[in-house]
Formats: structure tokens, C-alpha cells, sequence
């Protein structure tokens, strides 16, 4: 075992290029979801009785996997403070909340098959199910499955200063998987149109997950690899603002406002958690500041 800067632990079990293995760090984290869906029951907060019908759809940068407490799926890991349920509670609208972690643009209108460490936790339906003619407020955040970030994040992760920088073997990869995925997100877009024509249509980017530069070891990515993680994130931003605008949608841009918030930052200030979470969430996702953080700027943007 390897101490950290922030005296956390991480295996240096040999790997392939002196990486993380790929799945280790998220198999605390998926058994952490059993053990608490079972001890909250899955019991959802009461949607305040209001004249919008809100409806959130997404992965699980919006679901916020871990983040007390667990409502529905256990396999979406769907939390009752994600920024959905802020930003519900802020707004005073009736919400249905069908964001589920793993969901790709493909599960707009695709039933999506969820697991936990392995183990099936069965089937969810499409998340267009959920709209209607008379929902008022969509919330969208989807594509970080689509192109494969966080896997690839998982894969860049090395112990080793001297290691050959990941971003040579998965650049063309993320470069092409983002252009694939403007038509799809096209397409979503058109689809929530269509089931939900008086509904404004809010699309969120992706947060700051890592500064410029990273911060090895404390966030076991090299600089180069930090830069292109980031930079990945940012390149997909750009295709989801390009897309909504194009559609007629509210485009929310999440990097500005997390400057300062990203994982290398302290605990008391971080929106998102790194290879190693400190706080109840997912690794390399938004924690409850983070989900709430992000509420609010949505929140600002609709007059909330």
C-alpha cells in the first residue's frame, strides 16, 4: 500500500503500466449503495405539490450515486439530494427524478439494465417515460457514458511519476466518441421536444474535476494526463452548449463556477470527489456540495 498526500491508501499492486487497475475504485464505492439502499429502504422525499411538473433526466453526475439518502433504483444510485431534488425544493415544482448512473443518450428512449459491484439490480424504463405534454421544466445531463470519461479517468491513474502518459493511447478515442455523440444528444434534444413541447429544456455541462496541471500524488493522474482528462471534459462541454443553443435549450455552464472546487482542492471546498472520496459520493463524482452548488447556479439562471 501507497500513503497519499491526504494519508489516504491506494493499492500499488502491479498493473499494466503501473495503473490503477480498471474498477477498482469504484467497487467500494458500488457495495456502499447495497448496503445503504438496504438500510434507507429507498424511500423518496415528498415532491412539494406545486403548478410546474419538473422532470430530471440523466447519469450519474446527476443522480449523485452515495450521496444520503438513496431513493429508487438501488442500481441508479439516485440520491434525494442530488441537484434535481435542490433544485425542486428551491423552485417549489413536483419532481420525477428517472436520473440512473451508467445511463447513456441511448436510455432517453432504451429501457437500461443496472448493476451494483457485478450483481444485477434489474431493469429501469426509458427516462423519456417519465415526460409528458404538461411538464414545464426538463433538467438534462448526459454524455460522460456516451464518451467513456470516467473509465478512461480510471485507466490514466498511476502511482508511477515516471510513467508513460495515458493521453497518447486514448486521445483518438475521446476525440471520436465526442463527435459521435453530438448527433445523439441532437436527437435526445428533438425527442423531449416532441413529448414535451411547453417544457424549457435545461442542459447542463460537466464540472472542473481537475485544475490545470493536477496535483500527483494527492490525485494519482500526471499533469499531462490531468490537462486531457480536463481537456475532455471541456471538448464535450462544448458539443452539449453547441447542441442545446441549437435546439432552442438553456445551456448551464458548470466549469466557471467550480474554479476552486475541484478535486484537489480540501475537503471542505471540493464540489467533486477524486480517486479516493472523502466525503459520502462516488468517486470522481459531485458530492452534496456539489449537487447543491450546482442547484444553485442552475437555480440563478431560472430565477429561482
Amino acid at each position: 500500500m501507497m500513503r497519499l498526500r491526504n494519508g489516504r491508501r491506494l493499492s500499488t499492486a502491479p498493473i499494466r503500466r503501473g495503473r490503477v487497475p480498471k474498477g477498482r475504485v469504484l467497487k467500494g464505492a458500488a457495495g456502499a449503495i447495497v448496503l445503504a439502499g438496504a438500510a434507507l429502504g429507498g424511500t423518496a422525499v415528498p415532491a412539494a405539490a406545486a403548478a410546474g411538473e419538473y422532470v430530471a433526466l440523466g447519469d450519474s453526475m446527476a443522480s449523485g450515486p452515495l450521496i444520503p439518502d438513496i431513493t429508487g433504483p438501488v442500481g441508479c444510485g439516485r440520491s434525494t439530494h442530488n441537484y434535481a431534488h435542490e433544485l425542486a425544493s428551491r423552485l417549489g415544482v413536483t419532481l420525477r427524478d428517472v436520473t440512473c448512473s451508467g445511463a447513456k443518450s441511448t436510455h432517453m428512449t432504451q429501457s437500461q439494465s443496472t448493476s451494483v459491484g457485478g450483481v444485477d439490480t434489474g431493469t429501469v424504463p426509458p427516462q423519456f417515460d417519465a415526460l409528458t405534454a404538461s411538464t414545464t421544466l426538463v433538467t438534462l445531463t448526459i454524455g460522460g457514458n456516451d464518451v467513456g470519461l470516467v473509465g478512461i479517468a480510471q485507466d490514466c491513474a498511476t502511482l508511477d511519476p515516471t510513467a508513460t502518459p495515458c493521453k497518447g493511447e486514448f486521445e483518438d478515442q475521446v476525440a471520436q466518441r465526442t463527435r459521435d455523440f453530438s448527433p445523439k444528444l441532437s436527437a435526445v434534444l428533438d425527442g423531449i421536444r416532441a413529448r414535451s413541447p411547453k417544457a424549457r429544456i435545461v442542459v447542463t455541462g460537466y464540472g472542473l474535476y481537475i485544475k490545470q496541471n493536477g496535483c500527483w500524488p494527492v490525485q494519482p493522474v500526471l499533469p499531462t494526463d490531468a490537462n486531457f482528462l480536463q481537456g475532455s471534459v471541456n471538448a464535450m462541454n462544448d458539443v452539449i452548449r453547441q447542441q442545446t443553443t441549437a435546439h432552442g435549450g438553456t445551456y448551464i455552464d458548470l466549469v466557471t463556477p467550480s474554479a476552486g472546487h475541484d478535486a484537489c482542492q480540501s475537503s471542505s471546498k471540493r464540489w467533486v470527489e477524486g480517486y479516493v472520496p472523502v466525503h459520502a459520493a462516488a468517486p470522481l463524482h459531485p458530492n452534496a456540495s456539489g449537487e447543491a452548488a450546482y442547484a444553485d447556479v442552475i437555480g440563478s439562471v431560472l430565477g429561482a
